[in-house]
């Protein structure tokens, strides 16, 4: 019957006459909409090692009640789906909560339906800077592209460079990437030179980084997507000769994400990249966070920023549950959310009262091989970013 019937009348239904999934029992359903399969797997298999490592902490529950984990598989950027799978999640499987969300064409589609039934949804990657102002039953514990994009230029603009060429995947966070770094450049006086936007999993960068070869730019700074990506640039710029033509290159630290860093190899050493965790983070809390997943999951994988923020996303979903008394309506739990403070294993944390965004430490890292392994290691940083977009207020 639900099926055929209206989104709206659905949601309703859901909301009104069956009641909050609080009031069914005391089980915590929570929704998690990521990739689970497909060149992006490893996203959803770092969302649920965070997961189960802060479970497995707090003796399966949050604020006192058993949790149940529900997994929806888009396979990458699927809007359709993911927006099919939140209203599975709310009308069919009642949950409390939906998070995950790798992808933000994924955040986005469904922000009309966690809209419409006030549901809190908890933002665990996807980083396109208007997805919290897309619905005010969205948080985010993860980053924002434009967050780590605008202190690289900063920084650079610190070491005296004054010249850039920008490279960025063509979707929304490519866009975010691009708009924050050309413009925090241009304020201290640098310029972009050109730019090129990529189609997403492009196999082949050797025509772009000829192109920008040719060009004979001072520096380059590139976005793209953990993942496929990454590897096949820096692939492509080494084997072009790039640094031995005189061009710096920099990124954000999806270029050099833990998961895949390993896998790209020594095309990976000395890039300089801006991110908001590091395996390599030296802080206690780290340390332990890094001994417990390998003692629980072994050595073949290694946790990156999508565990952390998944690890912090039910933090922050237990935090809320602590500040409202176990109360799972959507308006109380957004409001506890707002102003929310905690460390994290990547370092102290905030969901901005102001924007329901992320407010961190922002990291410059340089891959090195310490003992063996390649690693990022943070030598700088900026405290207490803001998402540039939404700094003003």
């Amino acid at each position: 019957m639900l099926k055929k019937t209206p989104v709206i009348a659905a949601l309703a239904l859901a909301c009104g006459l069956l009641g909050t999934p609080a009031q069914a029992d005391e089980t915590l359903r929570i929704g998690v909409i990521a990739s689970y399969s497909g060149p992006y797997a490893d996203y959803g298999r770092q969302f649920d090692a965070g997961i189960q490592l802060y479970l497995k902490e707090h003796g399966g529950k949050i604020a006192g009640k058993k949790v149940e984990i529900i997994k929806k598989d888009t396979a990458g950027p699927a809007p359709d789906a993911a927006k099919r799978f939140a209203q599975e999640l709310i009308v069919r499987d009642k949950v409390s909560f939906i998070t995950g969300l790798d992808f933000s064409p994924n955040a986005y589609a469904l922000a009309p339906i966690v809209t419409q039934a006030k549901v809190p949804t908890v933002v665990m990657n996807a980083s396109s800077s208007a997805i919290t102002t897309s619905s005010p039953y969205i948080a985010r514990v993860s980053f924002t592209v434009q967050q780590v994009s605008a202190p690289m230029a900063t920084w650079l603009l610190k070491q005296g460079v004054k010249e850039t060429y920008v490279v960025v995947a063509d979707y929304a966070s490519g866009t975010d990437a691009h708009t924050a770094f050309e413009q925090a450049f241009a304020m201290g006086g640098g310029k972009v030179v050109g730019s090129v936007r990529t189609p997403m999993n492009n196999p082949d960068f050797s025509a772009y980084v000829q192109r920008i070869k040719d060009a004979k730019p001072e520096s380059v700074f590139f976005f793209f997507p953990s993942g496929v990506m990454p590897p096949a640039f820096l692939k492509a710029w080494k084997e072009r000769g790039m640094e031995e033509a005189g061009i710096k290159l920099f990124a954000t630290g999806e270029a050099t994400d833990d998961s895949y860093l390993e896998a790209t190899g020594d095309a990976a050493l000395g890039l300089i990249t801006s991110h908001h965790y590091s395996y390599a983070h030296k802080s206690e809390k780290n340390q332990k966070f890094v001994k417990d997943f390998y003692d629980t999951f072994g050595k073949s994988m290694r946790p990156s920023y999508f565990a952390i923020t998944a690890y912090d996303g039910m933090a922050a979903i237990a935090g809320a549950l602590q500040k409202t008394g176990g109360d799972v309506s959507g308006d109380k739990v957004m409001a506890a959310l707002k102003g929310l403070q905690f460390e994290s294993p990547r370092g102290p944390i905030e969901i901005d009262a102001a924007t329901g965004d992320i407010v961190q430490t922002v990291y410059i890292r340089r891959t090195e091989r310490v003992g063996g392994e390649l690693v990022n290691v943070e030598f700088d940083q900026f405290d207490k970013v803001k998402d540039p977009a939404k700094a003003a207020k």
